[in-house]
């Protein structure tokens, strides 16, 4: 009776102990077949790894298969690197240590603010339809300037070169002055609409086009303008949807990620025991919080905030 016992005990024991080896070994094949691609050193890249840095490549469907080639054998020399580094003790100097602490805390923090924006919600037709009607120069109005600029530095702009282009009928005057100096330039031809300017500089270039030469000074550059044409370039309001729609929808992160940060100050405690660094203006700082994806922000010019871009600020100055 015993001697049957220990025989059942040990065909059991077996049997454990096969099955735990079978899901060992299935485990095993299926980390090697699905996620481990190649191991260095012990340390595994997988395959998680490789389709990371292929999504942040932005690999085409026919380049996949070479660059997913070449991601990998990047992937392996970085994981060389950082273990020759670790072996250095590189990993643990302050600056590193410093920006890994940084590094790690964008992360997470862009992370909770994807989070608020993921809740906000698209703007409604109505709300489209609103904004189009409400702003008839960027759509319905919308003007269409074509450009000659003229870029020079702005040590060049001398009270002579002033009182040249204050005199001049068009940019080709100045021009022949420049060469005439030897003073470097550079020469486009652009094309502009009331949504890509400033209303400001709008309402000037229509008012005193003619025979008018604006300068705008870039600090190190100064720009001279000279418009040759002014043109009705209208959008209808199914083609202006998507932009307005686009513009709407970085403007509500904007406002969610403003009120979120506003919470968060106001149910914190926060002291500077610094006298010599104050406090900045808080709004500005929220909206420099790099939050928005790309391709919200991309190509919109709708509203003056978005294309100004501190024009303004540098100057604008129209002599005829």
């Amino acid at each position: 009776m015993v001697l049957a016992y220990t025989r059942i005990a040990l065909i059991g024991l077996v049997l454990i102990f096969t099955l735990v080896l079978t899901a060992c070994d299935k485990e095993l094949k299926e980390k090697k077949s699905g996620q481990a691609l190649v191991s260095v050193n012990g340390k595994e890249v997988t395959t998680l790894q490789l389709n990371d840095e292929i999504r942040r490549a932005n690999i085409r469907a026919d380049q996949l298969e070479v660059a997913s080639k070449q991601l990998l054998e990047s992937l392996i020399v970085r994981q060389l690197i950082v273990e020759e580094a670790m072996r250095n003790k590189l990993d643990r100097t302050p600056d590193v240590m410093q920006a890994r602490e940084r590094a790690n805390a964008q992360i997470i923090a862009q992370a909770y603010m994807q989070n608020i924006m993921s809740k906000v919600a698209k703007p409604s037709k109505m709300e489209i339809d609103d904004y189009f009607q409400k702003h008839p120069e960027f759509f319905a109005q919308r003007k269409q300037f074509d450009l000659t600029t003229v870029r020079i530095a702005t040590k060049d702009l001398s009270n002579e070169l002033k009182a040249i282009i204050d005199a001049a009928k068009s940019l080709d005057e100045i021009v022949v002055w420049l060469d005439k100096n030897k003073v470097e330039y550079f020469r486009n031809l652009v094309t502009r609409s009331t949504a890509d300017l400033p209303s400001q500089m709008t309402t000037v270039l229509q008012e005193k086009s003619r025979d008018t030469i604006f300068i705008i000074n870039e600090q190190e550059n100064s720009l001279l303008i000279f418009v040759n044409a002014i043109k009705d370039n209208p959008i209808t309001a199914i083609a202006a949807a998507p932009q307005i729609e686009r513009y709407l929808v970085n403007q509500k992160y904007k406002e969610a990620v403003d009120a979120e940060i506003a919470r968060l100050r106001a149910t914190a405690e926060i002291e500077y025991f610094n006298d010599k660094v104050p406090a900045t203006n808080v709004e500005k700082t929220v909206t420099q919080i790099p939050v928005m994806p790309l391709d919200v922000t991309e190509n919109l010019n709708l509203t003056e905030e978005l294309v100004t871009e501190g024009v303004i600020e540098r100057g604008i100055m129209g002599l005829k």
